[in-house]
């Protein structure tokens, strides 16, 4: 976020007009910044994103969950680590206003990050959404956390990111 602002600040890019991507953690971090700063946006692809942080975190049944504590923090014994996660968590932040076009992505055999947490934010964002920018959610059904596998299978699914980015900055219909 702090190098869009420096690129708009200088001239290099404008608001609204930059296109970003993240997969995973990198998701929950698509997930931060277009909470804190909307309007920065053009474009953004998150990719099996970890935006329910809280609520995954709280569930000790998800195999991967208590193995996770140690980096995380641990919600359910520790009031401040529930506390931290909950001011960051991308899905616990949204709140009612104008979002920039969005394409999320999950994987319906994802052990890492399982396909609700993608649909359950999706789903509060076009709840809480004020504007008619796409936001689109693609369950890939045959996929698990690294998406789709083979040489032209994946190739294909960063094809659709691009072209979703282009169509969404306006420079292709």
């Amino acid at each position: 976020m702090d190098v869009a602002r420096h690129l708009t600040g200088t001239g290099h890019a404008k608001a609204g007009r930059i296109a970003i991507a993240g997969g995973s953690a990198g998701g929950e971090l698509m997930g931060a910044v277009v909470n804190q700063a909307p309007e920065l946006w053009g474009a953004v692809a998150a990719h099996v994103p970890f935006v329910d942080v809280l609520n995954t975190m709280l569930d000790d049944s998800l195999p991967l969950t208590p193995i996770e504590w140690p980096e995380w923090g641990n919600p359910i014994e520790d009031a401040e680590a529930f506390k931290l996660i909950r001011s960051y968590s991308p899905y616990d932040q949204l709140k009612p206003g104008a979002y920039p076009p969005m394409l999320v992505t999950a994987g319906l055999n994802d052990p890492r990050v399982t396909y609700w947490e993608p649909a359950k934010y999706v789903a509060k964002l076009r709840a809480l959404k004020t504007d008619d920018n796409l936001l689109l959610l693609k369950t890939n059904m045959g996929a698990g956390h690294g998406g789709k596998s083979g040489r032209f299978d994946s190739l294909r699914e960063v094809a659709e990111e691009y072209a979703f980015m282009l169509a969404a900055l306006g420079l292709v219909e």
